[in-house]
């Protein structure tokens, strides 16, 4: 089967962007799958289920304004779907299918009972109100309303949402029911059944991915020199992390611009310039770097968590860390991939890497179904002890197969997904 041919009818084949990508990655893995599952590897190439809503709020003028929003189900066969919702002016159905295709494969890499989905209204949220946002927010999950359910889908924090969203969701859809449904998002506020260790828990997982690739290199973290792209939730919270266990934060680059210390930057004073200034140019003990300056940062860990697309055949060259860690969701086009293989750089893909969110996701979605809760040391020694086993059976896969880590993590994700669909059979 072609590629194009796995592109649904309702997509042009122009500008797929990261569906494209997805598409790319299907193709590599396929090869690789067991004789037994390959013939199911189309399923993959298909989401199952995609809704695109119109989104109509009052503005603060009394204007009405109109936006488009999507949740696309790409897999269920192992459980209900789960993924996140952005806000985002660029935001496209192939975005989203994209992401959504990820999120199947990443909840199979760390082995949690979810299949994938995602979400996003294409919207500047930097443009509207609170009040605003809050009314585009219970519209839009109104307008979704038919495809959530703590045990059909469970939407989670993404780009430009956050905890305040999430709260809103819930109680639209809890309104709509007639009853409490705290298990029907995650990410939420502690006060209304959210987990504790859920807002570091990406940045911790990658984190903890980074720190399982160096011991198996032969790298100590401790005074290693890492470059940061992003520093929102998860570049942040990954920034502190690193510097926390002795490592220098050399760079950090996000949209407001590139800075640069070679004896480290103070992390969390960076920060807080950052939040008061909206920028990370300025920050105390930092000087402006160019964007390719960030890149051929003489770096040995390189962590991208900002948006997809960031490094491509056009910059990967210049990159001279050992390990590039991917905190955002396919920062790596396929031909840069290729690129950082033969420069000898381990990539530790995004379906590993940036795990660590929607599985502390998987304990808040466990602990409101149960109604009793965990402390914060116990979630972040359990989401560690998964992070660690999924890194090992990924390292493992690539080891004795001979691939790249993330050519064996879409082996092993891929495998459990279509297992699934083979045990479970084709209805009706």
């Amino acid at each position: 089967m072609n590629k194009v041919s796995r592109i649904p009818s309702y997509l042009s084949a122009e500008h797929l962007g990261p569906w494209d990508t997805f598409l790319v990655q299907i193709d590599r893995v396929e090869p690789h799958l067991s004789a037994e599952l390959r013939p199911l590897a189309p399923v993959l190439t298909r989401p199952m289920r995609a809704l695109i809503v119109n989104v109509p709020i009052r503005l603060d003028n009394g204007e009405m304004a109109h936006f488009e929003g999507y949740r696309v189900q790409h897999n269920l066969a192992r459980g209900p779907g789960k993924g996140g919702i952005r806000f985002h002016p660029d935001v496209t159905l192939a975005e989203v299918m994209a992401l959504s295709a990820w999120m199947t494969v990443k909840n199979a890499v760390v082995n949690v009972p979810f299949g994938g989905a995602k979400g996003g209204v294409r919207v500047d949220p930097k443009r509207l109100s609170t009040a605003e946002l809050e009314r585009l927010t219970r519209r839009y999950s109104s307008e979704i309303h038919i495809l959530l359910g703590q045990d059909k889908d469970i939407p989670a924090p993404d780009i430009n949402t956050n905890e305040q969203t999430m709260a809103w969701i819930m109680d639209t859809y809890s309104m709509n029911e007639g009853r409490t449904a705290m298990g029907v998002v995650t990410g939420k506020p502690v006060s209304l059944g959210g987990s504790l260790g859920r807002r570091d828990a990406t940045g911790r997982g990658v984190f903890v991915a980074t720190a399982e690739a160096a011991r198996h290199l032969g790298m100590q973290i401790a005074g290693a020199k890492v470059a940061i792209q992003g520093f929102g939730n998860v570049g942040e919270a990954a920034a502190r992390l690193f510097s926390d266990a002795g490592a220098r934060v050399v760079a950090l680059q996000d949209g407001s611009g590139s800075i640069f210390n070679r004896a480290g930057l103070d992390v969390r004073a960076v920060k807080a310039w950052r939040q008061q200034n909206r920028s990370l140019i300025g920050a105390p003990g930092a000087e402006a770097i160019s964007a390719d300056s960030f890149w051929s940062t003489d770096a040995d860990i390189l962590v991208a968590a900002a948006l997809e697309n960031q490094i491509t055949a056009a910059n990967a060259g210049l990159i001279r860390a050992r390990i590039l860690c991917e905190g955002a969701n396919g920062p790596t086009t396929p031909e840069a991939d290729l690129m950082l293989q033969e420069q000898g750089v381990t990539v530790i893909p995004d379906v590993l890497a940036n795990a660590g969110g929607v599985t502390v996701s998987y304990f808040e979605w466990v602990q409101d179904i149960s109604a009793f809760f965990w402390t914060e040391d116990e979630i972040n020694a359990r989401l560690d002890r998964i992070m660690r086993e999924a890194f090992a059976a990924v390292w493992d896969a690539a080891q004795t197969r001979g691939l790249p880590l993330r050519t064996a993590a879409f082996v092993l994700g891929c495998e459990r997904v279509l297992m699934a669909h083979k045990v479970r059979g084709l209805y009706p």
